[in-house]
């Protein structure tokens, strides 16, 4: 079983998670594949590891030992990744494609680690969700970072970092919003296409919004246009200009004070981002060595 060590980290993603449907998202498998395989641990070593209960999963004492042996080994494997990305020595540009709020706002942050620890060049490409998965399909690039479930065959995908899309402005306004309390605002939208648009609108439908019904001062493509346009509205205006954004996309202002968010009564708007890669790579040492280091940064 040690030879195959996918299965000791489906086991080890099972217990992060503390649910099988969680981690099956996370390792970009089906749910009968996760019990399949732990399944195939407890026939190999004779014994119960995990107990399924309502609330989570437990680890019998046979499972905390697994347990404890899985994470060194994982610990000692991450460690010699780099080492063996160099015998490969492989000369070449790695190209990451990611939709706007990814590519503009989080992945710049990492992009020198990735080059460290793959000993390449990196690039990469931004447009919509959609768009980059088109490019992936064309081999155009080697790992995708949407923010938007645009799901095709021959396609990986595995659950990245949970998102929150909130309402915000650039003056105080109410933390918890009615949906009376939107019809109040002047907006500046995200065009049709977008998924941040595509979501908030339905989530605006379940409490009785129609977006259509609101005073819209402007409809902008891209989320650094409409969070420069929020920022330089007129602070002392009785009617506050809002629009809603990925909480990554304005975290420095929200820290600074420039700009102010507000959540829906009772609801709160959240979608996960997703890495992506073609399933013929799936045992691709670059790509491996890079989508392990992403998901090492779900705390982002």
């Amino acid at each position: 079983m040690l030879k195959d060590f996918a299965k000791l980290q489906t086991f080890l993603m099972v217990i992060k998670e503390r649910s099988f449907s969680k981690a099956s998202a996370k390792l970009g498998i089906s749910q009968p594949a996760v019990t399949q395989q732990i399944k195939f641990i407890e026939d190999y070593l004779d014994t119960k590891i995990v107990d399924r209960k309502k609330n989570g999963i437990l680890l019998t004492k046979e499972g905390e030992d697994l347990y404890r042996i899985a994470s060194r080994l994982e610990k000692a494997i991450a460690g010699s990744e780099k080492e063996l990305l160099k015998i490969i020595n492989k000369d070449f540009t790695f190209v990451m494609g990611s939709s706007n709020a990814i590519g503009n706002y989080i992945l710049p942050n990492y992009l020198c680690d990735i080059k460290k620890r793959i000993d390449n060049n990196v690039y990469m490409n931004v447009a919509l969700s959609s768009e980059i998965i088109d490019q992936l399909q064309d081999k155009k690039i080697d790992v995708a970072l949407i923010e938007s479930p645009v799901f095709r065959d021959g396609i990986v995908y595995r659950e990245w970092v949970l998102d929150e899309l909130v309402v915000f402005s650039n003056q105080p306004i109410k933390k918890h919003l009615s949906a009376e309390d939107l019809m109040d605002f002047d907006w500046i939208c995200r065009d049709e296409h977008s998924h941040t648009r595509k979501l908030t609108s339905e989530v605006f439908e379940e409490i009785g919004v129609q977006c259509n019904h609101f005073n819209v001062l402007g409809v902008l493509g891209s989320p650094t246009a409409i969070k420069e346009s929020i920022l330089h509205a007129n602070k002392n205006s009785e009617r506050p200009v809002v629009s809603v954004m990925s909480r990554h996309v304005i975290a420095q202002e929200l820290k600074d004070g420039r700009l102010f968010e507000a959540r829906l009564k009772n609801y709160k708007i959240e979608r996960h981002f997703y890495i992506a890669y073609l399933k013929e790579r799936k045992h691709d040492a670059f790509v491996d060595n890079v989508v392990n280091f992403l998901l090492s940064l779900n705390k982002v």
